[in-house]
């Protein structure tokens, strides 16, 4: 698969998911196992390496598709993390956003940066018209995200998903084209 990038600026680079990487992301994901159960219900589907190559697998079977685009962060040349568009609607011309981040790069600017040069890529170069940002309603951090990026709150969806033993509330952000062009 041809390389495919995001350089945000000298420190950030956002790299596309490949088989290479599947080893550092599983070792991501172990690491930051118990941060990231909190408000990622997919960890139970990743235990094992072999659950990360098919994610991979998945995710640049996807992207030729058109179908997503699930990017690595890179900070200082380290995969820190990971972020995308969950998934992309080409008819409609939208995407949410999706993101995770390893414990110990909290507090760096590096997920508001790499969210803002990813939605930079979706409207300029996608030509997407809408981009959504669904966030458990307690989960501050990256509620915070989407208001430094002056996303619009919707509303919120009642018990929308399934953390493990209960249900949490999504908060629903989204950014209009127009609205970013104007920032």
């Amino acid at each position: 698969m041809e390389p495919f990038e995001i350089r945000v600026n000298e420190d950030i680079v956002l790299r596309l998911h490949q088989e290479k990487i599947a080893p550092t992301l599983f070792s991501l994901v172990e690491e930051n196992r118990a941060y990231l159960r909190e408000w990622l219900p997919w960890l139970d589907f990743n235990t094992k390496i072999e659950d990360t190559h098919k994610f991979i697998s998945e995710c640049e079977s996807n992207y030729k598709k058109g179908f997503s685009l699930n990017l690595g962060i890179f900070f200082n040349g380290k995969l820190v993390g990971s972020v995308g568009f969950n998934t992309i609607s080409s008819i409609n011309k939208s995407a949410e956003i999706g993101y995770m981040l390893g414990a110990n790069y909290n507090g760096l600017g590096i997920m508001t940066k790499s969210c803002k040069a990813l939605i930079d890529y979706g409207f300029n170069q996608l030509k997407l018209n809408r981009i959504a940002i669904k966030v458990g309603e307690q989960n501050y951090k990256s509620r915070a995200i989407a208001e430094r990026l002056n996303f619009n709150q919707e509303g919120i969806l009642q018990q929308a998903e399934y953390l493990y033993d209960h249900y949490v509330n999504l908060v629903v952000y989204a950014m209009l084209r127009e609205n970013w062009e104007k920032k």
